[in-house]
C-alpha cells in the first residue's frame, strides 16, 4: 500500500473519465493570484531553464570567463534600449490617460538604468560610446519586443496588426505583458543567485551584477510592470488573455535561447548528459511513481474508482439492479464499501505514523547505510500488513481492466514529467528507464506512460488479479511492497545491466519508501516535500541539498581541477527540487 491515505483522493468523476482540456486564460482566472503573478508562476518552468543553463551555473560559481561576462552585459545594453523603446511606443499608442502615464515612468526607471548600466560596463573595460552590435539571438528577442510595441501579434496562424484606437490600447496591455518576464528575469535570477551561500561572500568576482540587479531600482521597475499589467489586463477577454500569455511565454523561450547562446568555452557540469558519450556511457533514470509522477495518490484513484462503480445497494439480496451477467462477482454496496475504505484509510495513516516514529533515533546519528535498511525493514512489515488487509477485504473486487486504462490515460502527472521522459527518448544517449512502484495496479501505471512508449516491461508494481470477463478479483500479485524490495529490484536491474558500458544512474522520488533507491543512486533526486521522508533521512544522517546549489559547487570543483562525475551512490547526500522542470534542465537541459 502507498504512504499516503486513500482519502486524499480527487473527486470520482475525475477518476475515470478524461476532462476537457481548458483553455490557458480558464486555467488562469481559476487561479486565486492576480493575473500577472499568475502568469509568472506558470512560466516558473521557463525560468527553471535559464537558472540551469551552463553560463547561469557558472555565474553563480563564479568561475564564468571575462569574455563571456563582457559579452553578456554588453548584450544588456541593446535590451535595456528596446524596452525604453517599447515603453515609449506603447505611452503613444494608447488612449488610457492612465496606461500612458505609467508606461512614460516606467520608461523614465529604464533610461536611469541604462545610465547605470553603463557606469557598470565601464567598470570592466568596456567603450560604452560605442553602439554594441546586437548578436543574432539578441536581435531576435528585441526584434520581437518591438513588434508587439508597434502592434503586430505573432498568433498560431500569422501577424496580425492592430491599428484602430482601441485596438492600440490592447496591443499596448500586450506590450506590458512582453516586456514583464523581461524586466523581471534578471532580478529573479539574481535573487536566486545571492541566496547561495557563496554568493553572501565578497569574494564573488560577480559580485556588483548581482547586487546591482537584486537593488531596489531594479525590482521596482520589474514590480511597478507587474502592477501595470494587473490593472490594464482586468478588461481583457479570455481569448485575448490566451494571446497575452502566449506573448508572455514567447518572450520566455526566446530568454532561454538567449542565455543558451552566450559564448561558453569552459568545462560545464550541466546539462549532465553533454559529459555522456552515446558510444561507452549509458544513463540509468529509475522513479517512483505516485505523487513522483503523479498529482494524485493511486490507492486514491482506485479507491474512488471502486466506491462510483459500486452497486447502489448489495446486488445479492436486490437482485433487480443486477444479473449474474452484469456482475459476476458479487460485490458490497457503496455504502458498506466507503465504510470499509474508511476504515482501511484510518488504520493505516495512524499505523504508518506509529511506524515511522518508531524507527526514528532518539538522537541524530552518522549515516550508516545497514543501519538504515536495518529500521526500513520494520516499515517493510507494516506495508504488507496493510496490503494483507486491503486483499482480505476484497474492496477493489469488481473493477474493470477498460476502466482502469482509461483512468491511466486520463491521469494527472506532475507538470513538466510527460515532457521530461519525452525529451529522454530523442537524446543521443543510450537510456534505460524503469519505474518502480507500490501501485497496486501497474497496468494504470502503463496506460499513464502510453504516450511516451514507456516499455511495459521496465514497470516494477504490483498487479491486480483479473478473471476472464477482465473483472478484478481483489486479490494482486504483490511485487513491490517495501523499500526493501524496491532496492532488491534496484540491484536486481542494475545486474542486467552490468556491462562494460559507464552507467550513470539517477533515482527521483519523493517518500520514504523510495529513500534506499535514492541513496543508491549516483544521483538521487527527491522532489516534493515529504515531511516523512526529511524526517526519517536527517535522524539517519542523510543530508538533503538544493539541486541547484549542489550544480552550482560541482561547477566550482570542475574549475578546481575536479572532475565532471557525479558518481556517488552511498554517500548519504540527496538533492531536493520542486518541480520536473529541475530535473529536466539538470540532466537533459531545454
Amino acid at each position: 500500500m502507498a504512504s499516503r491515505s486513500p482519502k486524499a483522493s480527487r473527486s470520482p468523476s475525475s477518476s475515470s473519465s478524461s476532462p476537457k482540456t481548458p483553455s490557458m486564460a480558464k486555467r488562469l482566472l481559476e487561479d486565486d493570484l492576480n493575473l500577472a503573478r499568475r502568469l509568472r508562476i506558470h512560466s516558473n518552468r521557463e525560468a527553471v531553464f535559464v537558472k540551469f543553463t551552463p553560463f547561469a551555473v557558472a555565474l553563480a560559481a563564479g568561475n564564468l570567463s571575462l569574455d563571456s561576462f563582457r559579452h553578456f552585459i554588453a548584450q544588456g545594453k541593446n535590451f535595456l534600449k528596446a524596452f525604453a523603446q517599447a515603453y515609449e511606443s506603447a505611452a503613444n499608442d494608447t488612449d488610457d490617460e492612465y496606461a500612458e502615464c505609467k508606461l512614460w515612468e516606467l520608461r523614465k526607471m529604464v533610461l536611469k538604468d541604462m545610465k547605470k548600466h553603463d557606469s557598470f560596463m565601464q567598470g570592466w573595460g568596456l567603450d560604452v560610446t560605442k553602439d554594441v552590435t546586437p548578436d543574432s539571438v539578441t536581435a531576435n528577442c528585441t526584434e520581437f519586443l518591438l513588434a508587439v510595441a508597434s502592434g503586430k501579434v505573432d498568433e498560431a496562424k500569422g501577424v496580425v496588426r492592430l491599428t484602430t484606437p482601441f485596438e492600440k490600447t490592447i496591443a499596448a496591455i500586450y506590450t506590458v505583458g512582453t516586456l514583464t518576464p523581461c524586466v523581471q528575469l534578471y532580478p529573479f535570477l539574481a535573487a536566486e543567485l545571492r541566496m547561495l551561500l557563496g554568493l553572501r561572500e565578497d569574494s564573488h568576482p560577480y559580485k556588483k551584477w548581482i547586487k546591482m540587479y537584486t537593488s531596489d531600482s531594479h525590482q521596482e521597475l520589474a514590480v511597478k510592470t507587474e502592477e501595470l499589467l494587473e490593472k490594464l489586463s482586468v478588461t481583457l477577454t479570455r481569448d485575448e488573455i490566451d494571446v497575452l500569455y502566449n506573448l508572455y511565454h514567447q518572450t520566455m523561450i526566446l530568454e532561454i535561447d538567449f542565455f543558451n547562446s552566450q559564448p561558453f568555452a569552459q568545462p560545464t557540469v550541466v546539462p549532465v548528459i553533454k559529459g555522456l558519450s552515446s558510444a561507452e556511457d549509458r544513463l540509468m533514470f529509475l522513479s517512483d511513481f505516485d505523487l513522483t509522477c503523479t498529482v494524485h495518490d493511486s490507492s486514491a484513484i482506485l479507491a474512488e474508482m471502486a466506491l462510483v462503480t459500486a452497486p447502489k445497494s448489495d446486488c445479492s439480496q436486490s437482485g433487480s439492479d443486477c444479473s449474474p451477467s452484469e456482475s459476476p462477482l458479487v460485490r458490497m454496496s457503496s455504502g458498506d464499501l466507503r465504510n470499509m475504505w474508511e476504515e482501511i484509510s484510518n488504520k493505516y495513516t495512524k499505523e504508518y505514523e506509529e511506524c515511522i516514529e518508531s524507527i526514528i533515533p532518539a538522537e541524530k546519528v552518522e549515516f550508516d547505510h545497514s543501519l538504515l535498511v536495518q529500521a526500513l525493514e520494520q516499515v517493510a512489515d507494516f506495508e504488507k500488513r496493510a496490503n494483507s488487509r486491503v486483499i482480505e477485504s476484497r474492496v477493489l473486487k469488481g473493477l474493470k481492466l477498460e476502466d482502469i486504462v482509461k483512468a491511466g490515460e486520463s491521469l494527472n502527472l506532475q507538470d513538466g514529467c510527460i515532457s521530461f521522459y519525452q525529451k529522454l527518448t530523442k537524446i543521443n544517449v543510450d537510456v534505460n528507464v524503469h519505474m518502480l512502484s507500490y501501485c497496486w495496479c501497474g497496468d494504470l501505471i502503463r496506460s499513464s506512460l502510453s504516450s511516451v512508449g514507456f516499455d511495459h516491461s521496465n514497470v516494477h508494481a504490483n498487479e491486480l488479479i483479473f478473471n476472464e470477463e477482465l473483472l478484478c478479483t481483489g486479490e494482486m500479485v504483490r511485487k513491490v511492497e517495501s523499500p526493501i524490495e524496491k532496492l532488491q529490484i534496484y540491484n536486481s536491474i542494475m545486474k542486467d545491466h552490468a556491462d562494460e558500458r559507464n552507467k550513470l544512474t539517477v533515482y527521483a522520488g519523493d517518500c520514504v519508501g523510495d529513500i534506499l533507491c535514492l541513496l543508491e543512486a549516483d544521483i538521487g533526486i527527491v522532489i516534493g516535500s515529504s515531511e516523512s521522508l526529511r524526517r526519517v533521512g536527517s535522524r539517519f544522517g542523510v543530508t538533503f541539498v538544493p539541486l541547484f546549489a549542489a550544480t552550482v559547487r560541482k561547477q566550482k570543483e570542475v574549475t578546481d581541477g575536479g572532475s565532471l562525475n557525479w558518481k556517488g551512490a552511498r554517500s548519504g547526500v540527496l538533492y531536493t527540487v520542486s518541480c520536473w522542470a529541475e530535473i529536466h534542465a539538470f540532466l537533459l537541459g531545454w
